[in-house]
């Protein structure tokens, strides 16, 4: 296996149709086998706890099985999670702002990350029944129909209308060093959230390659009194295959988790979300 393998960065997500160069601000193993979670100041308990959470977002990352968290055995392999971290760092989350009072120092939330080696971690997910998801992820085009009252829209690279929900969906990448675009407005000029609904998903497909992708990713995402929260379904097709999959009554920041959540679930070859 080669030290280093080209991912694009989800950022590039933000040039829709304009690939970036293979070789710019490429991920290495590195990049792959860490992870982070936020812990309450840097005692050894809140790390403790801090490594059972960075243990379970780096095996998702390495494979891309949603599942493997709620496996019976993580309880085991979370008693021993620090064991399996080669290295860890902290970052103030508050860094620049004085601590006002005694307890401020031991209050100050981090950025607790942790570093692991692919050899110890593929064991654990050898363990797991899983394996690591290696290579450059695929680029998704989103492909997604909005709806909030009387607001009405599909979303591309550059409709103000669609800037909260772009960043909310290129910040949901990260996790999962996923990749994404965005269509330009004339890529889908003509297209409302009805044909889109209506579109099969190998044309869908075709529209993507044109902004630059490998997949589409195509969703609606409709705001729910009801629900107090957005109602959001997903279809990506893969190996000839449509896979759906729904969320209710979340923030459209978990909508846009839970769509790449279940991409990496399906293109890692780990079945339905």
């Amino acid at each position: 296996m080669s030290a280093f393998w080209h991912l694009g960065i989800a950022i590039i997500g933000l040039l829709a149709a304009v690939p970036a160069p293979r070789g710019a601000m490429a991920a290495t193993i590195d990049d792959l086998y860490q992870s982070q979670t936020i812990v309450t100041g840097t005692g050894e308990v809140n790390r403790q706890i801090g490594f059972k959470d960075c243990l379970d977002r780096v095996l998702v990352r390495v494979s891309g099985d949603q599942r493997l968290p709620a496996k019976p055995e993580m309880a085991a392999l979370r008693d021993k999670a620090g064991d399996f971290v080669d290295s860890f760092r902290y970052h103030d989350r508050l860094e620049g702002i004085p601590v006002h009072d005694e307890q401020g120092t031991h209050d100050r939330p981090h950025d607790l990350t942790c570093l692991y080696k692919p050899a110890v971690l593929d064991k654990v997910l050898a363990q797991l029944g899983s394996k690591p998801w290696l290579g450059e992820r695929p680029r998704l085009a989103i492909l997604l129909s909005a709806e909030q009252g009387e607001r009405h829209f599909v979303l591309t690279a550059n409709d103000g209308r669609g800037e909260a929900m772009r960043d909310s969906f290129v910040n949901a990448t990260g996790p999962l060093l996923m990749r994404i675009a965005f269509p330009p407005t004339e890529l889908v000029s003509g297209m409302d959230e009805k044909a889109l609904r209506a579109a099969d998903i190998a044309g869908l497909d075709q529209l993507a390659k044109k902004a630059g992708a490998d997949h589409a990713l195509a969703g609606s995402i409709v705001w729910s009194d009801k629900d107090l929260g957005w109602i959001a379904d997903w279809r990506l097709g893969d190996g000839g295959k449509t896979y759906r999959w729904q969320v209710r009554g979340v923030s459209f920041d978990e909508a846009f988790r839970v769509a790449i959540r279940g991409a990496a679930q399906v293109l890692s070859g780990n079945g339905q979300p």
